[in-house]
């Protein structure tokens, strides 16, 4: 029969065809983003508007709720247009161009009187550390001249705080010597005492004078003298009570000579230890401790 099937003959599959990607997609998300921003501007729109005679009644109605009339600018009363009264966009302009000019000087008057009082706050720290190294001077002075020493030493107060310059040619030291004379011990244990009470760190520095040491002698250089004189002097004021912690030792050799070569005094002068009460103080209140002493001393710094 031509109109049965054939029996074993297979159906050729029909074709499927691959779905077809919409590239317009992006178009849909577009065209909400540009409706959602035009309902956002409507309804900003639509708040600018105020209605003129509901404000009046909201301004009635809270006048009756306080019991005293509430006027939203001066001259206007709750019946009224309230917003007949506001000023016109230019006088607007010029009322904040004014404010803004008010307000810069204001500023201006503020940072100055801020900088006035942190001035007037670092004079008083400054004049307060002063005092405190005047006063630890005048203890150390007393009790060098209590033990028969006055002049044994020299102080200068500067940016560090107290100096303490005692000088070591025929005091502490022999020449080229590092080991205590006993002078020297006798001096340090006067001034013990007084560095014992201090809160402040000392800072024990050596120093020798600009004759180099001898070729022939223990120490390479005046670097190792003035550093074992320091250490010496460490350790001896360690032994009297004064708490480790709060000392540390330095040589500077003949690099920081307290008077010129020329001087006279130079060989026994320079050659010394110093010993440095550093001022407790900030940066900015030490910084004004040199002019300080140089006014007590009426001296031009």
């Amino acid at each position: 029969m031509s109109g049965s099937a054939h029996p074993g003959r297979k159906r050729p599959k029909k074709h499927e065809e691959e779905e077809h990607e919409n590239h317009e997609r992006w178009l849909v998300s577009y065209a909400d983003m540009v409706t959602l921003l035009m309902c956002l501007f409507i309804v900003l729109f639509a708040m600018s508007q105020v209605d003129k005679a509901k404000f009046a009644a909201l301004s009635a109605g809270l006048s009756a709720s306080f019991g005293a009339p509430i006027t939203a600018l001066p001259g206007t009363t709750p019946e009224g247009s309230v917003l007949d009264s506001l000023p016109a966009p230019a006088d607007i302009a010029q009322g904040i161009a004014a404010g803004d000019k008010t307000t810069e000087t204001q500023v201006e008057a503020a940072a100055a009187q801020a900088a006035l009082e942190r001035a007037q706050r670092v004079a008083n720290e400054a004049q307060g550390a002063y005092d405190d190294m005047a006063e630890a001077r005048s203890k150390i002075d007393a009790a060098l001249a209590a033990a028969g020493y006055t002049g044994a030493a020299r102080y200068e107060i500067d940016e560090r705080g107290l100096v303490v310059h005692i000088v070591a040619d025929a005091v502490l030291f022999d020449a080229e010597e590092a080991e205590l004379r006993p002078e020297g011990r006798q001096i340090l244990d006067a001034m013990a005492p007084t560095l014992i009470a201090l809160p402040n760190v000392l800072r024990i520095e050596g120093h020798a004078n600009h004759l180099p040491v001898d070729p022939n002698g223990p120490w390479p250089s005046n670097w190792e003298l003035s550093s074992y004189r320091a250490s010496t002097v460490l350790r001896w004021l360690a032994g009297d009570g004064v708490p480790e912690p709060r000392m540390s030792a330095t040589g500077y050799s003949s690099t920081r000579p307290l008077v010129p070569e020329s001087d006279p005094n130079a060989l026994s002068v320079n050659r010394r230890v110093d010993v440095v009460v550093l001022s407790n103080a900030s940066a900015e209140a030490n910084a004004l401790l040199p002019g300080i002493e140089a006014a007590h001393r009426g001296v031009t710094p």
